[in-house]
C-alpha cells in the first residue's frame, strides 16, 4: 500500500472508527509545524491523533519523484517544478527533524544550505559567516512541499490516526473534546492547535490577538543564476522610497538556483507584479546589484500581506497555541517556522519533569512551557519589528545615524548578536 492510499484510508468516511477517540494529544492542523507535533508526540511514547479541516497533500504530490524534476542537463526546473514557499531551517532544527526521522527522507539534491549572510543596509555590508561560531552552516534551505512530504511519510509510518477533510464544529473545553463535522469526538489531555494565523481554536478559546499590519506585500519567486551563489544568502535593506523601505532576500537552493523574498509596500509591489517576466527579473537584478549575474525565472513570482500577530496568551483550557496560531513575524530573517518547531520542542521538553500523576496539561508544566516561549519568540519579534521599523523610515539625518552604526555592526555586539540568534532556533 502506497503511503497516499495508507492516508487515504485513514480519512475514508467508511473507515471503522469508533464514535469517540480517547488520546493522549489531538494536533489540530497538519501543516509543517503541526505535522512535526503529532511526529513528536508520537515519538516521544504518546497517543496522538492529527486533525485538518483540508486534505493535506494530494496523491500526486506524495508520489512525486523529486529527480523528475530536474532536467536532462542538470541546469534547473521548469516553472511548475519549484514550490515557491521556500523555509530556511536553523541546524538546531534539522537535528530535530533527523531525529524524527523525516530529514533522512528530502532529497539532498534540492536542498540549499547558507554557509554565510551578506547583508547590506543602504549600501553598507555587514557579513555572517558559520564559521564565526564554528558552525557547520547557518541554515538549510528547502520547499515547504518536501519537508511536507518527509513528515507526512513519517506520520503515515506510525499508524495514528489521521483525518483530513474533517472540520471541527465546537469544543468543549470541560472535557477537553473536540466535536468534528461527522459527529464523531476527539477526547484527549491537551490539544495543540497548530491551525494557522486564522485559528479556528484560538478563536473559539476567544484568546485576543494583536495584529499589525505592515502595509507590505512579500514577493517570493525561484530563479537560476549564471553565477556561483557558494552558499552565501545575501540581504539588502533599503529605505529610498517615500513610501516604505524594501528588503530582499536571495535564499541559496541547489544547482545555482535561488529564492527570493522581496517585501515591499503596496503600491510598488502591484507595479512589480503587473511586469513581464522578464522586467520583473531584470528588477530583482538591479535590486541585487547583479550580484550573480545573470538571472532566469523560474517560477512566477507569488505574493501574501505581510503583518506581526501577537496573542495574549499561547495556552489556555488545555489547548497549546504553537506556530502561526501563537505568533507572527516578519519574514525578513526566515525564522517563522523556525520559532514553531521550537514551540513544539520546548513542550515536549516541559513534560520531561513530568511525574506519574500529573496531566500534559498540568498547570505547573504549561506555565514553565509559556516562561521558556516567551523570551524566543519576544527577542525575535523585537529584531524583526525593529529593522522593519528602522528601514521604513524616509528621514536622512536617520537613515545616516543608522548606517553609522551599521557600520561598526561588523566589530561588534550586533554582529554577534545575529549569528547566535540565527543558530540558537
Amino acid at each position: 500500500m502506497t503511503i497516499a492510499q495508507s492516508i487515504a484510508q485513514t480519512m475514508a468516511p467508511g473507515a471503522d472508527h469508533a464514535a469517540s477517540l480517547v488520546v493522549d494529544v489531538t494536533v489540530v492542523g497538519a501543516g509543517l509545524v503541526g505535522l512535526a507535533a503529532a511526529l513528536a508526540c508520537h515519538e516521544a511514547g504518546y497517543s496522538v491523533a492529527l486533525l485538518d479541516s483540508g486534505p493535506g497533500l494530494t496523491q500526486s504530490q506524495l508520489n512525486a519523484d523529486a529527480n523528475s524534476l530536474w532536467n536532462a542537463s542538470g541546469q534547473g526546473a521548469t516553472s511548475t517544478n519549484w514550490d515557491a514557499r521556500i523555509y530556511a531551517i536553523s541546524p538546531n532544527n534539522a537535528k530535530w527533524l533527523a531525529e524524527l526521522g523525516a530529514w533522512p527522507l528530502l532529497d539532498k539534491a534540492r536542498l540549499g544550505q547558507i554557509n554565510a549572510m551578506q547583508i547590506f543596509a543602504d549600501g553598507v555590508p555587514l557579513s555572517l559567516d558559520a564559521e564565526d561560531e564554528s558552525a557547520d552552516c547557518l541554515a538549510y534551505v528547502l520547499e515547504s512541499r518536501a519537508l511536507a512530504q518527509a513528515l507526512h511519510e513519517r506520520v503515515s509510518m506510525t499508524g495514528m490516526p489521521v483525518l483530513f477533510n474533517l472540520a471541527c464544529v465546537a469544543f468543549d473545553s470541560a472535557t477537553t473534546t473536540l466535536h468534528l463535522a461527522d459527529k464523531r469526538t476527539i477526547q484527549s489531555s491537551l490539544v495543540i492547535a497548530a491551525d494557522g494565523s486564522q485559528s479556528w481554536l484560538r478563536q473559539q478559546l476567544g484568546i485576543t490577538v494583536q495584529k499589525k499590519s505592515y502595509a507590505q506585500l512579500g514577493i517570493v519567486a525561484n530563479f537560476s543564476v549564471a553565477q556561483d551563489h557558494a552558499q552565501v544568502a545575501r540581504q539588502w535593506f533599503t529605505s529610498q522610497r517615500q513610501d516604505g523601505g524594501t528588503i530582499l532576500a536571495w535564499l541559496p537552493l541547489s544547482n545555482n538556483t535561488v529564492s527570493i523574498v522581496w517585501s515591499v509596500p503596496l503600491a510598488y509591489a502591484d507595479e512589480l507584479l503587473a511586469l513581464s517576466p522578464t522586467a520583473f527579473t531584470k528588477a530583482v537584478m538591479q535590486a541585487g546589484g547583479e550580484a550573480l549575474g545573470e538571472m532566469q525565472l523560474i517560477s512566477p513570482p507569488v505574493a501574501f500581506p505581510l503583518s506581526r500577530q501577537t496573542c495574549e496568551r499561547t495556552v489556555q483550557d488545555d489547548v497549546v497555541l504553537v506556530g502561526d496560531a501563537a505568533h507572527q513575524i516578519h519574514p525578513m530573517a526566515g525564522q517563522g517556522v523556525n520559532l514553531g518547531f521550537r514551540d513544539v520542542i520546548d513542550l515536549l521538553a516541559s513534560w520531561q519533569t513530568k511525574n506519574s500523576y500529573q496531566s500534559l496539561a498540568d498547570n505547573s508544566l504549561l506555565k514553565a512551557y509559556t516562561r521558556r516561549r516567551k523570551a524566543d519568540v519576544l527577542s525575535m519579534q523585537l529584531l524583526t519589528d525593529g529593522l522593519f521599523q528602522l528601514f521604513a523610515s524616509a528621514n536622512p539625518v536617520l537613515n545616516g545615524i543608522r548606517n553609522a552604526a551599521w557600520q561598526l555592526a561588523n566589530q561588534g555586539l550586533i554582529k554577534k548578536t545575529l549569528l547566535t540568534l540565527a543558530l540558537k532556533l
